[in-house]
């Protein structure tokens, strides 16, 4: 973990409650895809934690959903914003452990942390298959960007308005049968959903949703696992499939 000082460098909404902010600044704490942030908001005593989109050597990218006057504050900040910073917190996904065929499975801002991997992943001369998941076709975000990284996409909305009529399980099912390791972050009911689709061996789940204060003071994040129970902001927000307690 690394105190320090991001510059906000631009930011544009992606639909009426999602912004994608990017920041420049000293991104070498940061070791694996879906690690977070805790960024001061502004006039808030609290940080807020948030999943991290993608990093590079210069900055990173979050993926920001308006949940609060502080969130809202944050997204409305202009160019050139200094916001005080802890980095490269939590432990991310294991891109060593992904089966024969893996997906990546999200739902709403649960895709923020899947883009990072996805391009970690192509890095390497893969091209996972995506599923994503939505309300309408209104709350669609970053399905384009990531086709343009080369993977196959797939999209659900619970009202049919685009893609397949469901959830994103039902892609799964309908799409990719053949998925046995999923790299998955949503709410909590989509990661259940998700861990009870039969053909999955393995997977990595990240609970990023849970988490409150980002410090694991509160206790509200904690999750049961096959060793007790766990808080996931200090010991996640990744879990391996088996040793969830479901």
């Amino acid at each position: 973990m690394i105190q320090t000082t991001l510059t906000l460098a631009q930011s544009r909404p992606l639909t009426a409650d999602v912004w994608e902010m990017a920041f420049l600044g000293d991104t070498e704490a940061f070791s694996r895809p879906g690690q977070f942030v805790n960024i001061e908001l502004p006039g808030k005593f609290l940080r807020r934690p948030i999943s991290v989109a993608n990093y590079t050597e210069e900055g990173l990218l979050l993926l920001v959903r308006v949940a609060g006057q502080g969130t809202a504050e944050l997204v409305a900040s202009p160019a050139g914003t200094r916001f005080n910073t802890l980095t490269g917190l939590g432990n991310g996904f294991d891109v060593s452990e992904q089966g024969e065929h893996p997906v990546l499975i999200g739902g709403g801002i649960g895709i923020a942390p899947l883009y990072g991997l996805a391009r970690k992943m192509v890095g390497l001369g893969q091209r996972p298959t995506v599923a994503l998941g939505f309300r309408n076709q209104n709350d669609v975000f970053y399905a384009e960007e990531f086709a343009l990284l080369g993977c196959q996409v797939f999209v659900a909305t619970e009202d049919g308005s685009l893609g397949t009529k469901g959830f994103v399980t039902d892609c799964v099912k309908n799409f990719v049968p053949e998925a046995d390791y999923a790299f998955v972050c949503g709410p909590t009911p989509m990661l259940k959903a998700v861990y009870a689709l039969p053909q999955l061996k393995g997977g990595q789940f990240s609970f990023e949703a849970r988490m409150a204060c980002g410090f694991g003071a509160c206790v509200g994040c904690t999750i049961q696992t096959n060793s007790g129970p766990k808080r996931v902001c200090k010991d996640g927000p990744v879990f391996r499939k088996e040793d969830i307690a479901w």
